[in-house]
């Protein structure tokens, strides 16, 4: 579990270390969409040739039938992107990724309590709850 633990913490530095570096590719374009685009770009050729080079290039030919909803990610995650990109340099680096912590808080805590898109129910308890809190007030105190 703990080696799960780090890589996520790993993922956490790579959305802090991502928004400042797509910021100066939005500024370096001109715009943030197409800063965007081009880092959506380069992360689906790595993931492309790390997918092949693992073997795994044959599952693209099931992505016909899988449900349509499931392609849903890569719109949200566009979302994350530009968002991040927009917000980084009039919010900074920390009250960014308090905001991005604190709406994934939210929509955890509702998607454990109810089970939807395919999760198991988890009991949402008062330490939960008091979880996101905390996390409401690091970003409040974020801003101070």
């Amino acid at each position: 579990m703990w080696w799960a633990v780090a890589a996520v913490v790993l993922g956490g530095v790579a959305i802090a270390v991502q928004a400042p570096i797509n910021a100066a590719l939005g500024r370096g374009l001109g715009a943030p969409a197409p800063a965007a685009a081009v880092s959506f770009g380069v992360g689906f050729l790595v993931l492309l040739a790390v997918s092949v080079l693992q073997g795994q290039g044959p599952a693209y030919l099931r992505l016909a039938q899988v449900p349509g909803w499931t392609l849903l990610g890569g719109i949200l995650g566009a979302w994350y992107v530009f968002a991040s990109i927009w917000g980084v340099s009039s919010l900074g680096v920390v009250t960014l990724v308090a905001a991005l912590i604190l709406g994934q808080m939210g929509a955890a805590l509702v998607i454990d309590a109810t089970g939807v898109l395919g999760m198991a129910v988890r009991e949402v308890t008062p330490t939960r709850i008091a979880a996101a809190g905390l996390v409401l007030a690091g970003l409040l105190l974020s801003r101070l």
